[in-house]
């Protein structure tokens, strides 16, 4: 199964498996080296540390090289619709609180709702796909039901 994800934020993946590998790694490595000279293993405390941090080390890697593996890179600069799909940035007005809203959606991996990027697959994100400016949607949330309308629909260069 394929995961749609930005250019951006494939390039952010890639970066980070880098950086694992290339200084996360021999990190690891030399703490291992360094805890096993101290002698006795079976009560090291520092070589137990080390291991663990190795076992995480190794599963992000190969979380994120999963995950590369899976993505479809998607240009959104030439994207182009009327309605909302992934890569859109869209403009909501919140019909209670009749404040705007702007959210980007993108990839699971790229989410930061504090930047306003949020996932597809999030409730709002789930909701506002396939719909059109003018549309209303009603979004059920963990504290409230929140119905918003979209105001506008733009493709950005992520």
């Amino acid at each position: 199964m394929t995961t749609p994800i930005t250019k951006k934020g494939y390039e952010a993946l890639k970066a980070e498996v880098d950086r694992l590998k290339r200084v996360e790694r021999p990190k690891v490595i030399e703490a291992i080296a360094e805890a096993r000279s101290h002698g006795d293993l079976s009560e090291n405390a520092e070589y137990e540390a080390a291991k663990e941090r190795q076992g995480f080390v190794e599963s992000r890697i190969s979380e994120l090289e999963g995950r590369l593996a899976d993505a479809r890179i998607i240009d959104t600069s030439k994207l182009s619709s009327d309605t909302v799909v992934f890569g859109a940035t869209v403009l909501l007005l919140d019909l209670q609180s009749r404040q705007e809203k702007q959210f980007t959606l993108v990839g699971q991996d790229e989410a930061d709702l504090k930047n306003g990027r949020i996932s597809v697959q999030s409730p709002v994100g789930r909701a506002l796909i396939g719909r059109r400016v003018g549309d209303q949607v009603e979004v059920t949330t963990p504290a409230r039901v929140v119905e918003y309308e979209i105001k506008e629909i733009r493709f950005d260069a992520l």
